[in-house]
This record gives structure tokens, sequence and C-alpha cells, in this order.
């Protein structure tokens, strides 16, 4: 059976990932700092789906933790990596402290290039694998830090996929707009004011991104409707969207 490892599997797109891939008959490596619902998620995916699912507790702001999940992906490879755990400040940059900016930027960058990386030799030493990482819409407009480590995302993965597809490796970056999810939630975001059309399911995304990646696309934005924002954002003058990205963070 093929091997997928998801991080952030426990709520929204990642766990959308970790059943769609269940589904499909995909052992499962699960990484979550949350072990209880770790495990969780584990027990009701391998009822559900007849499959191994594997937890690996690990906090992806901690570096050493981080180490432990490129020590698995290195010595047990796995067919498929999915980079989706997330993390997001609400307040403008000038106000948080640079230890919070910091734990962002681990996981949201150093997480990426790290598992990555570390997931990459086996690979191509196998000629066949896929990455996708998670990424956002926020990626192609100006939103605080949140946006520019995204934008990092977006191009890493566009020249990895450009640089690895000849040798069997497919890598993908996933941009997502709204999508329901705990993670607005979470960091104490009040999303009323985004209009019902622009909000996405989790499993849809995930669809989406699967056709995607399997149609050797190296990134996915699912909808028009997403597609129309990016393409706007690079056609539109930049005054005017900076004044569309000021519906997020600072």
């Amino acid at each position: 059976m093929p091997t997928a490892l998801v991080t952030g599997p426990t709520a929204g797109i990642g766990n959308a990932f970790a059943r769609a891939l269940a589904a499909e008959g995909y052992d499962l490596v699960l990484v979550s700092r949350n072990h209880e619902r770790l495990q969780q998620v584990a027990t009701e995916l391998s009822a559900g789906f007849q499959v191994r699912c594997e937890v690996l507790p690990a906090d992806l702001t901690n570096l050493e933790q981080t180490r432990a999940v490129e020590r698995r992906l290195a010595e047990q490879p796995v067919d498929l990596l999915v980079n989706n755990a997330g993390f997001s400040l609400r307040r403008p940059f000038d106000v948080t402290t640079v230890e919070e900016e910091q734990a962002s930027f681990s996981v949201l960058v150093q997480a990426v290039l790290r598992l990555t990386h570390a997931a990459l030799g086996p690979m191509l030493a196998r000629r066949a694998g896929q990455i996708v990482n998670v990424s956002s819409v926020a990626g192609f407009l100006p939103r605080g830090t949140y946006g520019a480590h995204k934008a990092w995302v977006n191009r890493f993965s566009q020249w990895a996929h450009l640089r690895y597809a000849g040798q069997g490796v497919q890598v993908m970056a996933l941009c997502p707009g709204f999508v329901h999810t705990e993670f607005h939630e979470r960091m104490g975001a009040d999303m009323r004011g985004i209009p019902a059309f622009m909000w996405l399911d989790a499993d849809r995304v995930v669809a989406a991104a699967l056709a995607d990646l399997r149609a050797g696309k190296a990134v996915s934005i699912p909808t028009r409707r997403y597609r129309a924002v990016v393409t706007l954002s690079r056609a539109l003058p930049a005054v005017l969207v900076e004044r569309l990205a000021r519906r997020g963070r600072d």
C-alpha cells in the first residue's frame, strides 16, 4: 500500500486530506502537536477505512521535534507528503512579539523546507513521489508575514516542480481562499464581513487538489472565483490590491 505523511491532520484541510487518502487506500503517518486528537483521528481512520495509521506527535515550532519527523521521512520513505500544518497571528507585525513571529515562520516556512528536503532524497532515489505544500491565495497578496510566508511556499513549490518533475517527483502548492475550518476561530478573527460565496468546503478543496496533483499542475487554486482573485491581483494597480488585502491581517 502507498503511504502518505500529513501534518496538521486533526482538523480542516489536513483532516480532509487524511480522510480522502485513507479512502483511496493509503496508509497514513499523522503529525500534530495535539496527541489526544491525533490518536482519535488515527483510530477513526483505521476503523473506517482499514488502513494503518501511525501517530507521530510533534510541535513544528520546535526544531528538535521537527527533526524527528525528518528522520521518519528519511528512514521510512513515503509516497506522498502533505505539508499542511498551519499557524497564524491575528495581530499586526508591530504588535506581535518576535517569538510569535518566529513560531509562525517555523511552521509555515522552516518545516515546509525541512520536511520537503527530507522526503525528496528517497523520492528521487525511487524516481517517484509527490509533495503537496498547502499554501493560500494570501500568498499572492500583501497580507503581513502570513502572506509573505505563503508567497515563499508558492515560489518554492513552483521551482521544485520545475526542477524535479522530470525526475519523477511532483511538487505542488495548494492555494485555497477562505475555507470552513477551525483556523479562523482559533486565531480569534472576525470573519463576518466575508461573503458566503467566498467560503469553500475542505473536502471539495482536497478533491480539487488531488485532481490537480494527478494532472501534473505546479499550483492548484480551487474554484474559478479564487483563480479570478489571483488574476486580478496580478493585473490591478498596487493600491487596489492593497485595499483588497486589508480584509486580512495587517
